[in-house]
């Protein structure tokens, strides 16, 4: 069954490569940096560039998908290529899947603003109140959340700015060396939790259906965020190194310390208000679109294309889900450095590339 698009439901290659550069980098440039640093020390800021190969499959299969699929979301055409039954069970995974993600996204947005803000606020309130916020916006539609992120997007890029302009000046290059002194293995071990956020562009199977030009025309668009993607992680990288160094692995929010400890005289002296910022306003585009492909997954594996219906029960069960996944921090640390990547490695990576093998084979055949 094919999708019923609305009109208002339609958004510019523009705006989904913008959305995805915000989904991808609102937590990548807080959460993973002391992550890479661990694995491959100095030449951290180079992991980046075999991580970004995930993107690049990602954005040729889901985009080769959606041309074969037009106006229908991965969702939909599971049970084109897999069959009625085999689809289904996919899609329940994937719907699963999306279920755990929002839940440990919200949840560490919970943690963070506890971390560095509001310590003595119940993790509760900040889940509940993320998550109706981002009800509404889902409620309001897929064209509503991508004009809000352009707005986001550059408030963003306005904030990085003086962060990098003022902080560079406390960072020591001689950090940086030796380069490639123990060869390319740290550097592709460090590769391997980024690569993880960089497969997300794997949820294009979800916004491709609403957008307005052909799948084929976005590549350039897409390519051009994930190359802003790398340039931005290889920057905060190594200005993190710059500063800290080898103590780099021990923070949990390294860019932030780096924001912390760049002083500017007068009014801005203290910079992580920006930090926080930044956070909240990509979390909140992040968690909307999370929302929205929850919402549309679980309609769809329903057999209604209307998401609309489900938005009140998704978004309480987001709330319960963010309130139990993890237990405490260590718990969360241990599941984004070694969990999470190989869990996104078969559902990000795996899973999009055994589709588009099954369904080049299936054509193939019935070619002959």
């Amino acid at each position: 069954m094919r999708a019923s698009v609305q009109p208002s439901d339609k958004i510019s290659g523009y705006q989904i490569s913008l959305l995805f550069f915000t989904f991808i980098v609102s937590t990548l440039i807080l959460s993973v940096p002391g992550i890479m640093v661990a694995f491959a020390k100095q030449n951290a800021w180079l992991s980046i560039l075999p991580a970004s190969l995930t993107g690049l499959v990602n954005i040729y299969v889901l985009t080769t998908l959606s041309k074969r699929y037009p106006g229908r979301s991965i969702m939909q055409y599971l049970t084109a290529i897999c069959g009625k039954w085999a689809g289904k069970a996919v899609g329940a995974f994937f719907t699963y899947y999306l279920f755990f993600f929002i839940s440990s996204t919200v949840n560490e947005h919970a943690r963070f603003l506890n971390n560095v803000l509001l310590m003595n606020t119940p993790s509760l309130v900040l889940i509940i109140t993320l998550l109706l916020l981002c009800g509404f916006a889902v409620l309001a539609g897929v064209e509503t959340i991508g004009r809000c992120n352009e707005v986001i997007v550059l408030i963003i890029v306005m904030m990085l700015i003086p962060i990098f302009v003022f902080s560079i000046r406390d960072g020591d290059f001689a950090r940086l060396s030796p380069v490639l002194a123990e060869g390319l293995v740290p550097v592709i071990k460090g590769a391997i939790v980024p690569s993880a956020w960089m497969s997300q562009f794997f949820f294009l199977g979800w916004f491709l259906p609403h957008l307005n030009e052909k799948p084929q025309q976005i590549r350039k668009k897409l390519l051009a965020a994930l190359i802003g993607i790398v340039v931005l992680i290889m920057a905060i990288d190594a200005l993190t190194i710059m500063m800290f160094g080898p103590i780099t692995p021990r923070m949990n929010f390294a860019f932030l310390n780096v924001i912390k400890y760049t002083g500017i005289i007068g009014p801005l002296e203290r910079l992580e208000a920006i930090a926080i910022m930044i956070w909240i306003l990509g979390i909140f585009i992040k968690v909307s679109m999370l929302l929205y492909m929850f919402c549309i997954s679980a309609a769809q594996l329903l057999g209604t294309n209307n998401h609309r219906r489900t938005i009140v029960p998704i978004t309480l069960l987001s709330i319960v889900g963010s309130v139990w996944i993890f237990k405490n921090a260590a718990e969360f640390q241990g599941w984004i450095t070694y969990t999470y990547p190989i869990l996104a490695l078969f559902t990000q990576s795996f899973l999009p590339l055994l589709l588009l093998a099954i369904d080049t084979i299936k054509a193939r055949l019935l070619s002959h």
